[in-house]
């Protein structure tokens, strides 16, 4: 599922105890990468996750070769957990910033699930944040009022738990204030959106960095706003199949360059742009140009398969490939 000697499972220890920038060590690998989808299950009507298809969800994802599933906030079922842990399948748990004192890093209350979970076979590695180098808003105007807090997040974590990753979804290439905040990351998640070829990201990263990496976000949805060559405008599940083919296949080749690639997602959420009793054109996120082939995300739409669990195309192109 990973790379072999890769962190989590057989790598680890610190380098000194003592020291405030202790990281767990991270050794050279095979060519294996870890296969992964984010995941946040809303059924129709409702803006709440909901566990009712976990079962269903479970198998399709087997049988398009998942193996990793990225949340956005923690999964507080254990149930869920267990159902994904006997299937050998991991978890990348996202921890917010703030999210009313429920498992967020802004209360403290992130470290009492680590502290309750960090034992529990389905976890796999920490990640702080999702983009909120997009968000200056959100830290009263200074970035560096987040990052300040990740850097201390990172120590809290390393401190009670010296078997999992800690890891940020940054999006795309950070500054030099991020790299400085980030050091005593273990490893850093990307979402990176350059329409079908995400590969130059990675000769990008390697002039700044070294550190390990794996790709958070890649995908890309199934409508298109416009019309363009053989790609008709509105429902199109063939453009979607088409850019992660290509942003796949692109990938594959240069797979012991980085650690995981994480498809977005896995089914289309209704409870994004508009009514979530249907499915409406729209939505928007920064930084979203590079989404193929019309520029334009379209956020209820990007699914490999639809709210009712009913296959996209695209559920055969990942398959087809992560098999």
């Amino acid at each position: 599922m990973m790379k072999k000697s890769m962190i989590l499972f057989g790598v680890m220890i610190l380098m000194s105890c003592q020291s405030t920038d202790t990281q767990l060590v991270v050794e050279p690998k095979d060519d294996e990468y870890f296969k992964a989808i984010c995941y946040h299950p809303v059924n129709v009507g409702s803006s709440q996750r909901s566990w009712e298809f976990i079962d269903e969800d479970l198998d399709l994802m087997q049988e398009a070769g998942i193996s990793v599933i990225r949340v956005y906030m923690p999964i507080q079922d254990e149930k869920v957990l267990d159902k994904i842990a006997d299937r050998g399948m991991k978890i990348i748990t996202g921890f917010g910033y703030n999210q009313d004192s429920v498992n967020d890093i802004v209360s403290g209350t992130y470290l009492d699930y680590v502290k309750k979970y960090k034992d529990h076979p389905a976890m796999y590695l920490w990640e702080l944040g999702n983009e909120y180098n997009y968000h200056p808003e959100w830290f009263g105007g200074d970035l560096a009022n987040w990052y300040n807090s990740l850097e201390s997040a990172v120590d809290a974590i390393h401190g009670i738990d010296s078997t999992h990753l800690v890891s940020s979804a940054h999006g795309e290439l950070p500054d030099s204030l991020a790299l400085y905040h980030g050091r005593k990351l273990d490893i850093w998640g990307f979402n990176v959106y350059r329409w079908d070829a995400p590969a130059s990201f990675i000769t990008d990263w390697r002039k700044i960095s070294e550190k390990p990496f794996y790709f958070a976000e890649l995908g890309s949805d199934s409508y298109m706003t416009i019309a363009i060559d053989s790609l008709d405008k509105g429902v199109n599940e063939h453009a979607q199949a088409i850019a992660l083919g290509h942003i796949i296949d692109e990938l594959l080749p240069l797979r012991e360059e980085f650690e995981g690639m994480t498809l977005f997602s896995f089914t289309d959420g209704w409870w994004k742009a508009g009514n979530p009793e249907i499915q409406d054109v729209g939505g928007w996120a920064p930084n979203s140009s590079g989404v193929p082939y019309d520029g334009s995300p379209n956020e209820e739409y990007w699914g490999i398969v639809n709210i009712d669990r009913t296959k996209k195309k695209a559920f055969d192109t990942v398959k087809a490939r992560f098999k």
